[in-house]
């Protein structure tokens, strides 16, 4: 199946509520690089890594405890023939009490196998999402990427 959306999940202890407030804090587990707000519905955020990518993302959806769900709206990667592959897909965080637990499944929809950064990206999102966010949630320490700080004039280009 080469249309599958890449997906992945894992489970933890903590209440929903604490796993929402954790993927709302992007700067905790994803990178130090994210511009604007990333929690309510309407806010939009740029997140940027060196010269190999830079995106502007909206939350479409903010249900704490519940869901969070953000949608593509610009995208650029150095690496790829495309360099606009990401736009327009959409990332979902479906949280879910099961059994005492916490489960977060994590959904690229639209990076699928038949795209150039395919390999790269699902590999990013394991460390990210499986690691650095999962850490965010279990320790209250996540792994973000520090990256390098922008310029003013870089930040406004960005928003």
């Amino acid at each position: 199946m080469t249309n599958r959306d890449y997906s992945l999940s894992f489970t933890v202890a903590q209440s929903p509520d604490t796993v929402f407030a954790a993927i709302a804090n992007v700067h905790g587990w994803w990178s130090q690089e994210i511009s604007g707000g990333t929690e309510h519905v309407g806010d939009i955020f740029a997140y940027r890594y060196q010269d190999l990518h830079r995106c502007r993302i909206a939350v479409t959806e903010a249900a704490p405890g519940k869901r969070i769900v953000w949608h593509v709206l610009d995208n650029y990667f150095s690496f790829t023939r495309d360099e606009t592959e990401w736009k327009g897909t959409d990332i979902v965080f479906d949280i879910s009490d099961k059994d005492g637990v916490t489960e977060v499944t994590f959904t690229h929809r639209g990076l699928v196998p038949s795209y150039e950064c395919f390999e790269a990206c699902s590999q990013g999102w394991r460390m990210y999402v499986e690691g650095s966010l999962r850490d965010l949630i279990m320790t209250g320490k996540g792994r973000p990427n520090v990256g390098e700080a922008m310029t003013e004039s870089e930040r406004i280009l960005a928003a």
